[in-house]
């Protein structure tokens, strides 16, 4: 399985990135630019994943992992971000809200 780190992510400037966890916990905060398809709706949902490689993320990377192995199996090209978004957060990075815009 492709796993990417958190820092590796923030390299990635403008890479598609899904976040696999539910809609509450995805709007607690996210890392920015994140597209929110629960864990349980992405075979559902697999027509609204990007063409090419993106990256997959929940909060510690578990959930995402999972994502990760079965979306492969398919042929998609998908990392796992290590750590997920509690990583990204533990690194001072920025996250985003329903509240606060996207900052450049």
């Amino acid at each position: 399985m492709k796993s990417i780190t958190a820092a590796q992510l923030a390299e990635r400037h403008g890479a598609p990135l899904i976040d696999v966890r539910e809609p509450h916990e995805f709007a607690g905060g996210h890392v920015p630019g994140a597209v929110n398809i629960p864990m349980r709706e992405v075979l559902d949902r697999i027509d609204e994943l990007p063409d090419g490689e993106f990256a997959v993320i929940c909060e510690l990377g578990g959930r995402s992992a999972r994502v990760v192995q079965a979306l492969e199996a398919r042929g998609y090209d998908a990392a796992n971000v290590e750590g997920g978004t509690a990583e990204w957060v533990a690194q001072g990075r920025a996250v985003e809200t329903p509240a606060s815009p996207q900052t450049p």
